[in-house]
């Protein structure tokens, strides 16, 4: 275990085949509301493994009710001093690897997991598949009009596709095209993450760990594709506070650089 982590409920416990890293600062308001989507997975067979980045709302005493309150679920709390959604993504992913786990996944913890979200995570793996790039959705209860969704939604696309022509993600040794990764609604198996490197342990503001992780494993396996029917619902938070524009700023190499980075 790293030394700038610690862990509670029954973290040294072997993990289940399929186990998803959730990040986490400061989610009081949203993270419940994350466990009770994975709660209701069809798929069951998975351990949650929360990863506290230094909250100060009460975030963990949330998830360890949540733990009390359904003791049916292997869920697991660790705690990070490492600030970074990287370090705490990283954390989270080598819990699996280190425990057993044959496959990792991460969404975040303002997030909700479509009800089939980790079998067909499953069925992704078990088709072949060594990396999983899955469909990001706006929540639909923070106020973003059906418009804005659809924008958004199309910004997506369009991010996408100029992200397999920017020079930064071309050169040598790339053995297939760049595959944008959404941190929060990825998978991976437990032998390639521990092979590429996995999540390098940075801040947000400093390096987006998901594109330098999709092009790790680029250059060892072309086993990786978008599945859409890989969905999570995630929080427009940033585009509300910041605008569509802005953000998309902020994700193309933080063209767009706010004072504060972590919206709540």
């Amino acid at each position: 275990m790293n030394p700038a982590q610690s862990g509670s409920l029954g973290s040294l416990a072997p993990t289940r085949r399929l186990s998803v890293a959730v990040p986490m600062l400061n989610e009081a308001k949203l993270v419940r509301q994350t466990l009770e989507s994975l709660a209701a997975q069809v798929e069951a067979n998975f351990t949650v493994v929360v990863v506290d980045n230094g909250s100060t709302d009460g975030s963990c005493g949330i998830v360890e009710a949540f733990a009390a309150e359904n003791p049916g679920m292997d869920i697991r709390l660790l705690h990070e001093a490492e600030k970074g959604t990287g370090a705490a993504a990283d954390t989270g992913m080598r819990f699996g690897v280190d425990h057993g786990a044959t496959w990792l996944a991460r969404t975040d913890a303002d997030c909700l997991a479509a009800s089939d979200w980790t079998a067909r995570i499953v069925a992704g793996f078990e088709a072949g598949l060594e990396l999983i790039a899955g469909q990001l959705v706006p929540r639909h209860d923070e106020g973003i009009t059906a418009a804005e969704r659809r924008m958004m939604l199309l910004a997506v696309e369009v991010a996408s596709f100029f992200g397999r022509i920017r020079p930064g993600n071309k050169g040598e040794g790339y053995l297939g095209p760049y595959q944008m990764l959404p941190g929060c609604n990825m998978a991976i198996t437990s032998d390639m993450y521990h092979r590429s490197g996995g999540f390098p342990r940075t801040r947000i503001e400093d390096l987006h760990e998901d594109r330098a992780l999709s092009n790790q494993v680029r250059k060892l396996t072309r086993n990786y594709a978008l599945r859409r029917d890989v969905v999570v619902y995630g929080s427009s938070r940033r585009v509300k506070a910041w605008g569509l524009k802005n953000t998309l700023a902020w994700y193309a190499d933080h063209r767009y650089r706010p004072e504060h980075v972590d919206i709540r």
